[in-house]
């Protein structure tokens, strides 16, 4: 099905360069086919001899400041943005430069931070950085640091827009320096295995109880984490789960629980990442050349990925090829997602490993419908994120 992808029509709006371009479509292409973004496992996936595409890469990324393309993804209408962090184990590279040692202090890699825009269920990542307890430790910085230094390179995109994290960011120096920069927050709140009830009192100095019934949510306003930062606190124990879920933030306390709700939802899009275009696999000695065909990968993921969507949307939903467009920026209808195996497979997990058969008159309807929808991530409103 790669085949019918346009993929050089879709990077002439990421590279203002016809050339750069041209050679980010082929390398893009023979990744998505290789699975995997190891320049060797991509050169053999490129017309002409292996060495020779293998140079060819290397030259590119040498030259190109992909991260600055991958920026170009962001959503401006975005309702919130994502961060999340993931460790990326390195198994055979333990002496690499920025390669440490992962959260159980053995295994050698270093951590992904990638933030993202929400979009139809899953999330299109527009900015990242890695960092490891080696490069910590030389550049004299810290993992808070390292967090912030993410956020504070996107600031400006931010506006009004909070960004929504995941329990690792619930620590007291990152809250105040959100807060200092007027950055509006959603944070999962990490409560240790005796729930410990002190990490927050109220303005009297009172400390608060963290306690919800299964099927209830809980709310308090104008409490103070740590005793230091200002938020509000929600709490909500769904039925049929075996914990509460606690969330702080910046916001109304049900506009936060409503948002970080919705994270939950698109905490897969990384996974296919992982799992399908093999990710950990990146092997660069360089740090910069490294993020630069992690940019590669999630350029190529977000192409996969809408391509996929909409063949999804075709084979399970039922719709038809000239409705793609619409339905990919709009509201999914019910009777497009009614079907169950429309809800049991990703877009990318349908491309690169269940390919379907379908004509290839429909496979170039489709083509075309995704062809029409690049150039609105990139230029247009993003209309959804359930």
């Amino acid at each position: 099905m790669l085949k019918f992808i346009n993929i050089s029509e879709f990077m002439r709006y990421l590279f203002d360069d016809e050339e750069q371009a041209l050679k980010a479509a082929k390398i893009i292409r023979a990744l998505l086919k290789a699975q995997s973004p190891r320049l060797s496992n991509i050169a053999e996936q490129m017309e002409g001899k292996s060495d020779t595409c293998y140079k060819a890469i290397q030259r590119f990324i040498a030259r190109v400041d992909i991260k600055r393309q991958l920026l170009r993804l962001f959503q401006e209408e975005a309702e919130f943005v994502l961060g999340d962090p993931t460790e990326m184990p390195r198994y055979k590279a333990p002496k690499t430069s920025y390669v440490g040692t992962l959260s159980d202090e053995k295994t050698p890699g270093y951590w992904l931070m990638v933030l993202s825009t929400p979009f139809r269920g899953r999330a299109i990542p527009f900015h990242f950085i890695t960092y490891s307890s080696k490069t910590i430790g030389e550049q004299a910085t810290s993992r808070n640091q390292e967090h912030f230094r993410a956020f504070a390179k996107i600031k400006d995109l931010l506006g009004e827009r909070p960004l929504v994290l995941d329990r690792e960011f619930s620590y007291l120096e990152l809250l105040e320096r959100l807060v200092i920069e007027k950055i509006q927050f959603v944070i999962r709140l990490k409560l240790g295995s005796k729930r410990k009830q002190t990490h927050f009192v109220d303005a009297d100095g009172q400390p608060i109880k963290l306690f919800v019934k299964p099927g209830q949510k809980v709310i308090h306003r104008n409490v103070f984490y740590l005793g230091v930062v200002k938020v509000n606190l929600i709490g909500y124990w769904r039925k049929g789960l075996s914990k509460p879920l606690w969330v702080m933030t910046s916001l109304e306390p049900k506009r936060g629980l409503d948002i970080y709700q919705a994270r939950m939802k698109i905490d897969e899009s990384f996974r296919d990442c992982k799992d399908l275009l093999h990710l950990p696999k990146v092997m660069n000695k360089r740090q910069d050349y490294l993020e630069k065909m992690i940019a590669l990968a999630l350029i190529a993921f977000v192409v996969g990925y809408l391509f996929g969507e909409a063949v999804r949307d075709v084979c399970y939903g039922k719709l038809e090829a000239e409705q793609v467009t619409a339905v990919l920026l709009g509201e999914v209808p019910e009777q497009v997602s009614a079907n169950r195996k429309w809800h049991l497979y990703s877009g990318l997990f349908i491309l690169l490993k269940q390919k379907p058969r379908l004509p290839d008159e429909t496979l170039s309807l489709i083509a075309q419908s995704v062809a029409q929808v690049f150039p609105k991530l990139i230029y247009g409103p993003v209309r959804s994120f359930v």
